[in-house]
């Protein structure tokens, strides 16, 4: 797995290639340094699969944004990786372009 990071202005901006599983979902986690921003931004553009341990990485996001009044977009996912936000319900809770 592949990631970028940038924060500007309180927008922290991940962009994550490759696969997110459970091997490689601890490393997205440890990018997560959410002090002084409201909101997130995952560009999957170049993400090939994600699985439930990616999933989860992507709620704890989410629910530390909520907290905070913040919040997570997901960009440019594939149709698989859109298929799974959208058979696990998540497609309803995360605003996805």
């Amino acid at each position: 797995m592949d990631i970028d990071k940038k924060l500007e202005n309180g927008c922290l901006t991940l962009v994550v290639g490759g696969r997110l599983d459970t091997n490689t979902s601890p490393d997205l986690e440890g990018e997560l340094k959410l002090d002084g921003v409201n909101e997130v931004v995952f560009d999957f553009a170049s993400l090939e699969y994600i699985s439930s341990a990616g999933l989860r990485v992507l709620m704890g996001a989410q629910k530390s944004m909520m907290a905070c009044g913040g919040k997570v977009k997901v960009l440019n996912p594939n149709a698989m990786v859109k298929g799974v936000f959208d058979m696990t319900g998540l497609s309803s809770i995360f605003e996805i372009a």
